[in-house]
């Protein structure tokens, strides 16, 4: 009966991955290039960087970060960024980077969850959701109130809402 439970599970984070209809009022954060709704995210970051608007977030986190999101829990990385919240404004840039603080690895559904405030990084964590290498106090300042939510105002106002 589990096997079941999990595999329905399984198939619905996939189906959100995939850009179904999200339930319960949930944006639907448009897919880039790569058709991953993490890439839109990290733009928004980058965006909200690029405006200047980035400055509380390296007093916060005062490290930088990289990301390798998958499709799927153990498969390999399919988009991968870094985030600079140590130097200026912050910069986030299209990429892996050597030296950075923390590393994380997860799902594009899971980091879209996470960003959205659907999911706790602790809990992800535990439950080996996210991966994280490196500094886990630095880890630990990656937080999502660090940037404005993936929300459709919020998309639009940093002019991502159609990509």
């Amino acid at each position: 009966m589990m096997e079941v439970i999990m595999n329905n599970l399984e198939a619905a984070q996939e189906a959100a991955a995939a850009g179904a209809p999200a339930a319960g009022g949930a944006v639907n954060i448009p897919k880039n290039e790569s058709g991953l709704a993490s890439e839109t995210i990290f733009n928004m970051m980058g965006a909200y960087c690029a405006m200047g608007e980035g400055g509380d977030a390296v007093k916060k986190a005062n490290a930088t970060f990289g990301f390798d999101v998958t499709l799927k829990k153990g498969q390999k990385p399919v988009l991968q960024y870094s985030i600079d919240l140590k130097n200026g404004g912050g910069s986030v840039k299209k990429g892996a980077v050597k030296g950075a603080d923390a590393y994380f690895t997860m799902t594009d559904a899971d980091f879209v969850k996470l960003c959205q405030g659907k999911a706790n990084g602790q809990t992800m964590f535990m439950q080996g959701k996210m991966k994280i290498k490196g500094n886990m106090a630095a880890a630990t300042r990656f937080t999502p109130d660090l940037f404005p939510p993936p929300t459709e105002e919020n998309l639009a106002k940093l002019g991502l809402s159609k990509l």
